[in-house]
């Protein structure tokens, strides 16, 4: 009530909203470069009749995907990207911008260990913090990794996305102290000491935020424009003859013909050795078996010009109920993880009740600023229970599936679509990222069956 009737009537004071407001997503408002490939230029171009693989999603892990490809595939193995809309027209573009370095440590390990629940209703409740332990430590690892991967690719490349690595600050209260000493604490005792903990003052000469309590603080997370990491990947790719892309193309259906798949699109039908979902919270529409596993939630963000001297450019600053960074000339600030029917994802219905709301928070660490919204979009995210991604074959044969990344995308896509490239092209790797044990699919579908990790002693 008090949120309602006070705070969010005084933090709407100096605030505007650009009538009408923009639902075009603050990253993709100056176009979208891919648009319509590769018809607008080559309005009589069709699909091949066959690939060695077909990856169904031009966003993070699309990308990732052909970029990889074209770096480690050979001219005889054609790779071909399906998108239903435009490169990053769907979560890619309609997020925070933030590559995070994971779920930390004892987040990761908290969603795990109830998740485990569940899953495992055999396991004693120790023996469950112990598998969960195993799971965060898999998943850390494979999510730093990630990181470098993706500062060295746009360093050694040149890619023009606007990256900054200075790290994201989270807010806690005066009662989360302890949980904030514990979090730090688990991080460091298991190896991952990036998620640190930043005195009051120190927080805020990095935020420029009114912070009067200690803070988390991942030191290697970064900033990036995310639509333009997504068009550089396949700008890069596209430069190689083994890889192609195709816009408004949408996927119907996949089907299993023996030493091929079939799959079925609005432009035509393609036969592939190979196929690899980079479908995230789309899954479920294009796979039922994945329906109450893979779960689509809305997220959503607003974006607005202010007078410059709110929030410091380069890192990103979040709170137990919304995030916010500034990009340029803009600053942005987004939350909600509403649970979304399957046949309503990817829709654009931003509430403005959200958006007040976090205004409210922007008002609370930052004090009464003029501020004119221009921005205001919504996308879906795929959750897991757990909130741990899957990556791996999913049906025992070369279908692939990286989806469930739970708001970490830039936490998981990048490395986890070299692995499965290097899967395919039978590339052998010196350590092992994403072990199927902890990642494969049969985890959500079918545990029972599932090759567990074993259980590591305390």
């Amino acid at each position: 009530m008090r949120q309602v009737l006070i705070v969010i009537p005084e933090a709407l004071l100096n605030v505007t909203f650009d009538q009408p407001i923009s639902r075009t997503p603050y990253w993709l408002s100056g176009g979208n470069p891919l648009a319509n490939y590769p018809w607008r230029d080559q309005p009589e171009a069709t699909l091949p009749k066959l690939a060695e693989v077909v990856v169904i999603g031009a966003g993070f892990t699309g990308g990732a995907l052909a970029y990889h490809w074209a770096k480690a595939g050979s001219l005889d193995k054609q790779m071909v990207v399906l998108e239903m809309d435009d490169p990053a027209n769907g979560a890619s573009g309609r997020n925070g911008g933030e590559v995070v370095m994971g779920r930390y440590f004892a987040l990761v390990l908290g969603t795990v260990t109830n998740g485990l629940t569940k899953l495992r209703p055999d396991l004693s409740e120790d023996e469950r913090v112990q598998l969960a332990k195993s799971f965060a430590i898999v998943y850390c690892r494979s999510a730093y990794k990630n990181a470098e991967l993706i500062e060295r690719t746009i360093r050694d490349e040149g890619f023009d996305c606007d990256y900054v690595r200075e790290g994201w600050v989270q807010a806690r209260d005066i009662d989360e102290q302890k949980q904030l000493e514990k979090s730090v604490n688990a991080g460091r005792e298991n190896g991952f000491a990036d998620w640190a903990k930043l005195s009051a003052d120190e927080a805020a000469e990095k935020t420029g935020a009114n912070i009067k309590n200690p803070t988390n603080f991942s030191k290697g997370a970064a900033q990036f424009q995310p639509a333009k990491w997504v068009w550089s990947l396949f700008q890069s790719a596209l430069k190689s003859p083994q890889v192609k892309l195709y816009c408004r193309t949408k996927v119907l259906s996949i089907r299993d013909v023996g030493d091929v798949y079939e799959i079925n699109t609005t432009r035509g039908l393609i036969r592939s050795k190979y196929v690899v979902n980079a479908t995230e919270a789309y899954t479920p529409k294009l796979h039922k078996q994945f329906h109450n596993v893979i779960l689509p939630k809305q997220t959503q963000l607003s974006a607005g010009t202010d007078d410059g001297q709110s929030l410091k450019p380069n890192i990103t600053f979040s709170t137990n109920t919304g995030f916010m960074g500034r990009h340029r000339t803009h600053i942005y600030f987004g939350s909600d993880e509403t649970r979304i029917p399957d046949q309503q994802i990817g829709r654009n219905q931003p509430s403005r009740f959200v958006t007040k709301f976090l205004i409210g928070e922007l008002r609370r660490f930052y004090g009464c600023f003029p501020l004119r919204v221009t921005h205001e979009w919504s996308g879906t995210v795929g959750f897991t229970d757990d909130e741990y991604p899957i990556v791996g074959v999913m049906d025992e044969k070369r279908q692939y599936i990286i989806a469930g990344m739970s708001g970490s995308g830039t936490a998981i896509s990048f490395n986890a679509a070299r692995w499965t490239c290097n899967r395919i092209l039978n590339i052998v790797e010196r350590e092992d990222d994403y072990p199927d044990e902890f990642f494969s699919p049969m985890r959500l579908l079918d545990p029972k069956n599932h090759r567990w990790p074993s259980i590591k002693e305390k």
